[in-house]
């Protein structure tokens, strides 16, 4: 690969990107605004207002018809707008998944999204990570491909790299062992690889199949598809009062369109058409604030369950640290040295940092092997006969934690290098109990210092090279401590995880020194000791499910044993969300309530199998995360509460007056207008309510708590009863006791009620009484806009007669503000009585 070394330069690249498109299969699939206009006319509100309006025609009222048009156009169009505005959100979250690849661009080492991939780009892979293109391997290490993808075979085959002077064979297909081709969409199961691109987006393999895997299809979340049940099932209750009620007002009153219209009327105000909507806009804008705090949903069923979550299950290396680790301590049989800025290094510490380096991938990921090749002397790898890799190597396996690998040196001569867990190391330089036992003293005191240790040895194989690093005759060299030093908002936000009464735990694959070091300097509790790795195989499963009780620390943990740990955490009704960001972490993140995946150094497998993908794989932004699905959850209850309090009222006096012998209170028009208050109401000032500044310090909520619940319900039967019985107290009395005109009652009723709709809304959506709190400007600007739709109504005498209301009087308009006031604004007392009727209803309900 030597003539592409530096690769593409960004002018070419982005002048291919122009010519050839970008390396996707499908760009996604959003839904257009034709789409949605569609979706919405289909809603059974909208086919009710679109009859009643037909209606009003046949009846000779045009005018009445045309503004019920007007009317359902501007709902129409505010759903749009706010369908709209969720298809950006997703949109928005679309780009933020697009997965990143690694590029050589102007010869340096570059991270773009795998879409901007072309032709002739030198693309970097490693294992776990699936390959963004067709191309040709160029180069590579021990490197295993899995192609089940394309071929359903699940046999993973091994590849070898291509002469510079191979051709491009252009005819090659997936399942060929031991070739020089690699396709899109495929897992690297093993190894490294240089990969030089040929093939992009429908021009590759996968794309030629018509398949596309960076997209992920959502289905309807349980909540969506139980409020979709409700809504379905309130729909078929409506349309059969709208025709009992139709049949009883034309068989008693003789008035058969009249009877339409009122039971249509009554059909609209009991459908709740509005839950769709609410937790279609709260889903998509939940994940877009989660996005901005650097967390992206890749499920958004997660968010229902995300507030929770009741244990945190985290990595330490790049979560609750830094991830950047520096070289702090070696140690040789000359003795240790302290790396300090600018300070030399002796010749013993300088070959061990050789053989170590040597030990380390020729193009570094791993933090410690980048710490020991900014350590090493430059010129160790990049030397003739050395800067075209190892001969041969071997990874990391279960059986011996660490890593070999075999150079041929300039002189001709073969030098092995490893490097790895001290107590592999020690194994492989078979030393005896007395050395180990001294050298296990040093590393258990470096690990004390909260140091990870990597032990490294050499040998001088001849012919033939051995087959096992185990067979080989190693020489010890010496340690090497690390620090990765911890996350400075890490204590700050296990402190606020602690108030909320969540357990966190941390996982690593250190030693147990250096995990409880780490744990105790971060805020974690570790006064019950740590489990090992070891341990929890060995332990019966009920012992494992006490041990969790009190145990937060697990060290030595292989990413297998994550998955145990996770089945204890479940059996004992913990609702769990667990980190990981390897190949084998996937069935851990499976299992886990919440699995969270590293965005920057995760592997493809990882974030496939997650629901949450952390872009800056930082524990503060876990806690910001669950701080924010507490959120939603308690404004998109705020919501639904509200809406089912308020269609009480609508439902409530479009039937009564009938059932009294009253003239209608409500017509179509007038639920319509009401519909224009609700939906952006809902929309924009329950989703953006900020949290309650108490929020993260109460208990994560019962496992299996409905969002909807009898508390819920109760509420808002009795917040929307108010309002009903406030509204027709006063639409009744003006009526039959104070004489007044039917218009001027209607108006005065109907005034009443949208002022108990916005106090109502106010007081729901406001989190621990803030409800003059200075971010909700927006409620404050739809109510103004509600007075001023109220003054055109009652002033300007073409709409009045369309509305059948009539002006009120001074004396009037007082009494039906109070009213509202009154109706709508009782249950505000919870907010001053500590042991209010809500809170009362909070306790013995499950």
């Amino acid at each position: 690969m030597a003539q592409n070394a530096e690769g593409l330069t960004s002018e070419e690249a982005g002048r291919r990107l122009l010519d050839l498109g970008p390396n996707e299969v499908d760009p996604g699939r959003g839904r257009s605004v034709i789409a949605i206009i569609f979706e919405t006319l289909k809603e059974p509100m909208f086919l009710l207002l679109i009859a009643a309006a037909a209606i009003y025609a046949f009846m000779g009222d045009l005018g009445e018809g045309l503004f019920l048009l007007g009317g359902a156009g501007a709902a129409i169009g505010l759903v749009i707008f706010q369908e709209a505005r969720s298809e950006q959100a997703l949109k928005a979250l679309r780009q933020l998944a697009q997965p990143q690849s690694r590029v050589l661009r102007d010869g340096a080492e570059r991270r773009v999204p795998a879409r901007e991939i072309v032709p002739g780009d030198i693309v970097l892979a490693g294992e776990g990570e699936r390959l963004p293109t067709d191309g040709l391997l160029v180069a590579g290490d021990v490197l295993s491909v899995d192609e089940s993808v394309l071929t359903g075979e699940s046999a993973t085959l091994a590849k070898t790299p291509a002469q510079d002077t191979s051709p491009v064979d252009e005819e090659a297909k997936p399942g060929s062992a031991a070739g020089h081709n690699v396709f899109a969409g495929t897992l690297v199961v093993r190894g490294q690889a240089v990969i030089r691109a040929t093939r992009t987006g429908p021009h590759s393999e996968l794309g030629r199949i018509g398949r596309s895997l960076a997209e992920i299809e959502q289905e309807p979340t349980p909540l969506q598809q139980s409020t979709g049940r409700l809504v379905g099932y309130l729909g078929l209750v409506a349309l059969a009062f709208c025709g009992l009620i139709a049949a009883a007002y034309g068989l008693l009153r003789g008035d058969w369109p009249g009877g339409a219209l009122a039971g249509i009327t009554v059909a609209i105000a009991l459908i709740p058409e509005e839950f769709p909507m609410v937790l279609a806009i709260f889903l998509a804008l939940g994940a877009w604030r989660l996005a901005t705090h650097k967390v992206l949903v890749r499920r958004s069923a997660v968010i229902e369950t995300l507030g929770g979550a009741t244990v945190l299950c985290v990595d330490k290396t790049g979560t609750l640290t830094e991830n950047r680790m520096q070289v702090a301590r070696l140690w040789t049989s000359e003795g240790e040295q302290v790396i300090a800025p600018d300070a030399g290094v002796s010749d013993p510490v300088r070959d061990l940092l050789r053989i170590a380096a040597l030990a380390s991938a020729v193009r570094p990921v791993d933090p410690m092997d980048r710490a020991v090749r900014a350590l090493s002397e430059a010129a160790t790898l990049t030397r003739p006969g050395l800067a075209g890799g190892p001969e041969r190597a071997w990874p990391l396996t279960p059986g011996l934690l660490a890593v070999t690998q075999i150079w041929l040196m300039p002189d001709g001569a073969r030098l092995a290098a490893a490097k790895g867990a001290p107590e592999a190391i020690f194994r492989l330089c078979r030393l005896s109990p007395e050395q180990t036992a001294y050298l296990a003293g040093i590393v258990d005191s470096y690990a004390g210092l909260g140091l990870r240790v990597l032990g490294v040895a050499s040998a001088s194989p001849g012919e033939p090279v051995f087959d096992d690093p185990l067979t080989g005759d190693f020489r010890f060299s010496g340690l090497i401590g690390f620090i990765d030093p911890l996350r400075s908002e890490v204590p700050q936000a296990l402190q606020e995880a602690r108030c909320a009464g969540i357990k966190v735990v941390m996982i690593t694959g250190d030693h147990p020194a250096t995990a409880m070091s780490i744990a105790a300097s971060a805020g974690i509790d570790t006064a019950a000791g740590f489990l090992a790795g070891s341990e929890i195989e060995q332990l019966p499963f009920d012992v494992l499910c006490e041990k969790l009780k009190s145990v937060r620390v697990f060290a030595r943990i292989a990413p297998e044993q994550k998955l145990r740990i996770v089945q204890a955490l479940r059996q004992d009704g913990e609702i769990v969300a667990m980190t990981g960001d390897g190949v084998n972490d996937a069935p851990a993140l499976e299992a886990a309530h919440i699995g969270v995946a590293m965005g920057q150094r995760g592997t493809d497998v990882a974030r496939e199998a997650a629901d949450l993908v952390l872009l800056n794989d930082s524990f503060a932004s876990i806690v910001g995360a669950v701080r924010l699905g507490r959120r939603i959850f308690a404004n998109l209850r705020r919501a639904i509460t509200y809406i089912t309090a308020i269609h009480v009222p609508i439902a409530g006096l479009a039937l009564l007056p009938l059932l009294f012998g009253l003239p209608p209170l409500l017509f179509p028009m007038h639920i319509v207008l009401l519909e224009l208050v609700i939906d952006p109401t809902c929309a924009l000032v329950f989703e953006a309510e900020p949290s309650d500044r108490k929020a993260m310090q109460r208990p994560p909520r019962r496992s299996g708590e409905l969002l909807f619940g009898r508390r819920e319900l109760v509420l808002a039967v009795l917040q929307g009863a108010g309002i009903l019985a406030v509204v027709f107290g006063l639409y009744w009395s003006l009526l039959t006791i104070a004489g007044a005109a039917e218009p001027a009652a209607r108006g005065a009723a109907f005034i009443a009620l949208v002022v108990g709709n916005l106090v109502l809304a106010l007081t729901d959506s406001a989190s621990s009484g803030r409800i003059f709190a200075p971010h909700r400007r927006v409620f404050w600007g739809i109510v103004a806009g509600v007075v001023l739709v109220l003054v055109l109504v009652f002033t300007i005498e073409p709409v009045s007669a369309v509305f059948a209301v009539e002006r009120p009087g001074a004396a009037l308009l007082a009494l039906a503000i109070a009213a509202g006031l009154i109706g709508g604004g009782w249950t505000a007392l919870r907010f001053l009585v500590p042991r209010s009727l809500p809170e009362l209803l909070e306790g013995p309900i499950r």
